[in-house]
């Protein structure tokens, strides 16, 4: 059984769940863009896909690419935190379950030998692929050059940030036009 096989038919948080287990993620050793994020949302356990909401439309604008295009594992790997939904708490989604991580990411990590570039949406994305760096996902999204072309802190592309979008006109002025030239350049080499 391959590696995503085995991830997809992970039970091992079954308990804690609020749901059955669907862990949601795609890659392949050939894409060269990560996108690293928390864990899915009610809409994506509930498709069976990551990103098929308002934010996965935004994120997509930002990138430049159309959804053939971000859905083809050849292209892009999708691999949050967590694999499953983990339930809605007062402010939102729960946190990923810390043990998805544990159990699977070094060995998504390591099949991933063609990224290029790692995008990295939420806190605890952030810390796994930036250490403790940073405090908080805005502090790491300002320096966004320091590990730029390889690594690129985002805020979340949900509509809920809207606000921080307008605060920080700076990110679409400056950050999204090189986001989308890498992005392109990448596209095409592979």
């Amino acid at each position: 059984m391959t590696l995503i096989a085995n991830i997809r038919a992970c039970t091992q948080c079954a308990h804690p769940l609020p749901l059955v287990p669907k862990p949601i993620l795609q890659f392949s050793a050939t894409a060269p863009i990560l996108v690293a994020g928390q864990a899915p949302g009610i809409r994506a356990h509930n498709y069976g896909q990551a990103f098929r909401d308002p934010s996965g439309e935004r994120l997509r604008d930002w990138l430049g690419v159309n959804e053939q295009t971000f859905y083809d594992s050849r292209h892009f790997a999708i691999v949050p935190m967590g694999f499953c939904y983990p339930g809605t708490g007062k402010s939102g989604d729960l946190a990923p379950l810390a043990h998805c991580a544990q159990a699977w990411r070094d060995q998504v990590m390591q099949a991933l030998s063609n990224t290029k570039l790692t995008l990295i949406l939420g806190q605890y994305a952030m810390r796994y692929h930036t250490g403790s760096r940073y405090k908080t996902v805005t502090e790491a999204v300002k320096d966004w050059q320091a590990n730029w072309p390889e690594q690129l802190v985002l805020p979340h592309p949900s509509p809920r940030n809207n606000r921080w979008l307008k605060r920080n006109p700076w990110f679409e002025q400056d950050v999204l036009p090189r986001l989308k030239e890498r992005v392109a350049e990448l596209l095409n080499e592979n």
